[in-house]
């Protein structure tokens, strides 16, 4: 369940994006804007002026502004914004905001914004910059990275190597994105975003190496700030008897639901002499051909078939 959103909460996550004015109605900030709030809710967060089927956001235009004026409604129209649960009002392509209206504000503890942008482009911003505020997060423990273009999760116990892999793929080219502690946010029915918190960015831990500074070691390049989650790689430690028991055909492939998402997880057994790196490049490869279409198991499978027929 996600915190309610408040319009402080909108107006801080925003106003360094987007030009957006506090006018008046402060008083009032901490109103939640709805108990929880969804991706496929977000067209109601905000929209036009709209007194039949009211956002918790309603933005005054130009046209709405002189809409309301022309038909002498301005003063019952204002009164049926007010009284509603509305969260806030913008006053957008800048303008000029009558005292009336901020003085009424202020009395209804009602924020009131203003901003030079035009409603259309505020609108599309604002629904923008808050589906990753809005979006549901976990933070997982593992290396985050991208590999062959793609969002990779490298899980594994506690000083298994994970650090030491990752290290070695960056060395191969490829990119950190965050090292033990990724956030991942629920941006779309079944995507999934990854990003690094402030605090690690560009760093990371590696025994005997102390924490290192990926970007200034190796460059920009070898730094991505987000990727979306297309596999895990799960390194585990495995007996013989264990190993002889994977499927020869098909490895140890599973589904992982995170955050209701499901996410193809790869195991990679750990044994002495055995190139992590090189599997992993092998395993992301060949999950793209699965995803794809091109499954080499069923393809050798069916040949054979062929063959002894």
């Amino acid at each position: 369940m996600l915190h309610p959103l408040t319009p402080l909460d909108l107006f801080q996550h925003l106003q360094d994006n987007i030009d957006l004015k506090w006018v008046a109605g402060k008083a009032n900030a901490q109103r939640p804007l709805r108990s929880s709030l969804y991706l496929n809710k977000l067209s109601t967060l905000i929209g036009h002026l709209n007194l039949i089927h009211p956002n918790r956001i309603q933005v005054i235009g130009k046209k709405e502004w002189h809409y309301l004026q022309k038909h002498n409604s301005l003063n019952d129209s204002l009164n049926d914004i007010f009284t509603r649960r509305t969260a806030a009002i913008i006053f957008t392509n800048g303008q000029e905001i009558p005292q009336e209206l901020i003085d009424k504000a202020n009395k209804r503890n009602m924020p009131l914004l203003q901003s030079d942008v035009n409603s259309g482009d505020l609108i599309d911003a604002v629904r923008f910059y808050i589906s990753d505020l809005l979006s549901e997060k976990i933070t997982l423990h593992g290396v985050f990275m991208e590999v062959m273009g793609s969002g990779i999760l490298i899980t594994g116990e506690s000083s298994i190597g994970k650090s030491e892999l990752a290290l070695e793929l960056i060395t191969r080219g490829h990119r950190l994105i965050a090292d033990d502690a990724p956030i991942f946010s629920r941006i779309g029915p079944n995507l999934l975003d990854g990003s690094c918190p402030d605090v690690l960015k560009d760093f990371m831990e590696v025994r005997g190496l102390g924490v290192l500074d990926i970007r200034a070691m190796y460059g920009e390049n070898a730094i991505k700030p987000n990727k979306h989650l297309r596999l895990v790689i799960h390194l585990e430690r495995m007996t013989q008897e264990s190993q002889q028991q994977l499927d020869r055909l098909y490895g140890s492939r599973s589904v992982k639901t995170i955050l209701e998402v499901p996410i193809t997880e790869i195991k990679l057994p750990v044994a002495s002499g055995r190139n992590l790196a090189v599997m992993v490049e092998a395993a992301v490869r060949n999950h793209i051909l699965i995803e794809n279409g091109h499954n080499a198991s069923d393809e050798f499978i069916k040949r054979q078939q062929e063959h002894m027929q």
